[in-house]
């Protein structure tokens, strides 16, 4: 067949370690061979991030919004261990944070189903897909540890320079604790609008939950805007395409989900998101079987794998060693890429090889062959362990049939 052609590049973002080999082996051996792939290519690899004082991802991520569609390999977010390892300038901050910041975006993230792999909770037939805020909350707070007979205050000084002044505790009889937190309404507004789109874009239900009755401000406020976002700007869409949003308390959310059976996206404050995606990634079987996009107000969407850069695994890679890494959710990485830059520029056989790519990664693991972390999960009753390049190879037979 003659290659797919693209009309418009895809911003490509390169990472680390052994989800940097995946990235090469399924270009090489899948995509390249059926698209002719048009990517503006930015190397965050962290030796090259260090290099250019972090540039790098701060283009990378202006290309994005230039394009509107990036996919992202799994970076290194380095800590103390990994400045010395690399012998870095600084300990640079996180690749996703700063091109979430730069997009405004809001991480949606979401379990991939397969035969063989059950959930912990059996009534889930259908993904949950975890929408978090990504910005404020307890990840940007000031804390500081309170001596025996100290009064901690809230101060506000407003522009005109009025003080208002409030207590917040009277530590007269113990030491203590005592944290400040922030968000910004232009923030919340963004992610409210951000999960509306997604919604629609997916034709799915979504619910947003917090604690208003007991933060009768702070989380108030995030349910005042979603509501006054989606009464001006969504109930007529939402109404057309058959979908519903509800606002209900984080601990009345949890039991529901509990309960359900799955088929919505779930919209979290930033520290909710972060606990609840992991637990539906676990409940649901793996973090390698999760998809993730970053999504902007604006329409910008980056896809990525929601894992690391499986460090241990790259070591028995560099040492000649085989390994067995899932590259599930690299390869739904590039099938979201593809099927949207298909979507916005009108290219048909582009969508059909995305679900073509993305059936035939299904149908290898439901026949049985699958890597070590899969492997230990399913109860398919004829299952095999292979290599990581011997899974692709697998995904690749199974694509060529579908053509």
């Amino acid at each position: 067949m003659d290659k797919i052609r693209m009309t418009t590049p895809l911003v490509e973002m390169d990472g680390d370690e052994m989800t940097r080999v995946i990235w090469k082996m399924l270009k090489d051996k899948i995509i390249l061979p059926y698209v002719d792939l048009k990517t503006e290519y930015y190397d965050l690899g962290l030796n090259v991030r260090n290099e250019t004082d972090d540039q790098v991802t701060i283009d990378s991520a202006i290309a994005a919004k230039k394009y509107g569609v990036a996919v992202k390999c799994a970076t290194i977010t380095p800590n103390a261990q990994r400045v010395e390892e690399y012998n870095l300038k600084e300990m640079w901050k996180s690749p996703n944070g700063t091109i979430r910041a730069i997009l405004d975006g809001t991480v949606f993230r979401s379990p991939i189903l397969v035969k063989g792999i059950t959930p912990y909770i059996p009534t889930w037939t259908k993904p949950i897909c975890i929408a978090r805020h990504a910005y404020g909350d307890v990840y940007k707070n000031i804390e500081e540890k309170v001596e025996k007979g100290s009064k901690a205050e809230l101060v506000i000084t407003d522009k005109n320079g009025d003080v208002q002044r409030e207590l917040i505790f009277d530590f007269e009889k113990s030491d203590g604790i005592v944290q400040g937190m922030h968000n910004l309404n232009s923030s919340i507004s963004s992610f409210a609008r951000s999960c509306f789109n997604y919604a629609l874009d997916k034709k799915l239900d979504i619910w947003f939950a917090a604690k208003d009755t007991i933060s009768k401000k702070y989380d108030h406020t995030f349910k005042d805007i979603f509501e006054d976002v989606f009464e001006k700007e969504y109930k007529e869409k939402f109404e057309a395409v058959g979908i519903k949003y509800f606002y209900t308390l984080i601990d009345d959310a949890v039991a529901r989900v509990i309960r359900s059976n799955g088929g919505y996206i779930w919209a979290c404050k930033n520290y909710d998101g972060d606990v609840m995606s992991d637990m539906i990634a676990t409940a649901f079987g793996s973090l390698a079987m999760m998809t993730s996009v970053l999504v902007s107000p604006e329409g910008i969407y980056e896809y990525e794998a929601a894992h690391g850069t499986v460090q241990r695994h790259y070591q028995k890679y560099l040492n000649g060693e085989e390994t067995s890494t899932n590259s599930v959710a690299t390869i739904f990485a590039w099938t979201g890429a593809l099927r949207k830059r298909g979507e916005l520029d009108g290219i048909k056989e582009l969508c059909d090889f995305a679900d073509n790519l993305e059936k035939a990664t299904i149908d290898t693991i439901e026949s049985g062959i699958m890597t070590g972390d899969l492997y230990l999960l399913s109860t398919l009753p004829d299952k095999k362990k292979v290599s990581t390049e011997a899974f692709l190879d697998a995904v690749k037979e199974k694509l060529a049939s579908l053509y």
